[in-house]
């Protein structure tokens, strides 16, 4: 670690994933997603190795839910999107993708929270985007984020992007990470590096 006026610098894994200032973000692993990536199994069983290893240094870990806005409060290019998503020709037409209390909504139960996990509702595929998530991690002295979910090419990487501008200590824990598409999300990782750290679950658990 080398200082630079009052702030440290780290220089390797070890302390860039020191518990002390790490949290953990578990991303959009509701059930409807979870049902379409193409390599459940593995991810599942990589995510609860992860899920222990951060459990047992206590290491704070937010669970992320996608939670839309109505079809009423979107933006235009939000409605287009949709539209062009779930091919449809009328935002009357849309579905009720999402609707909190439905099964499809829930967290996984094979990587489901545990009391003291934290559950954040967010409208958009930005952590940062409607959420008080900046504060949530500042205020107790987080500077590294871990990020692991679905889906590598969309949230994962736009939420990146911007902890990384935002100076944090970005990590991807690449094998923690799934889409339903593999070509796209094996690009995904592929480009990432550019912007952040990319890791496997195995290196960052050797380092706890």
């Amino acid at each position: 670690m080398k200082t630079f006026g009052n702030l440290h610098i780290y220089e390797n894994l070890n302390e860039i994933v020191d518990p002390a200032h790490t949290a953990l973000v578990v991303w959009d692993c509701q059930n409807s997603l979870v049902g379409n990536i193409f390599n459940r199994e593995e991810f599942l069983a990589n995510m609860k190795s992860l899920l222990i290893a951060a459990r047992k240094q206590k290491i704070r870990t937010v669970y992320t839910k996608i939670t839309p806005l109505p079809a009423a409060n979107m933006s235009s290019w939000g409605l287009y999107q949709n539209l062009k998503r779930f091919k449809v020709d009328d935002p009357a037409k849309l579905p009720d993708y999402m609707k909190p209390g439905t099964p499809e909504t829930e967290i996984n139960e094979a990587i489901a929270p545990v009391t003291g996990d934290m559950i954040l509702p967010k409208p958009s595929s930005n952590i940062f985007f409607g959420t008080n998530f900046e504060n949530m991690m500042k205020f107790p002295g987080i500077q590294t984020l871990l990020f692991t979910g679905i889906a590598t090419e969309y949230g994962i990487e736009h939420s990146a992007r911007d902890a990384s501008i935002r100076g944090f200590y970005t990590i991807i824990v690449s094998d923690c990470v799934s889409s339903p598409d593999k070509v796209t999300h094996e690009q995904a990782l592929k480009f990432l590096p550019r912007l952040c750290l990319v890791n496997t679950s195995k290196d960052v658990i050797k380092e706890w």
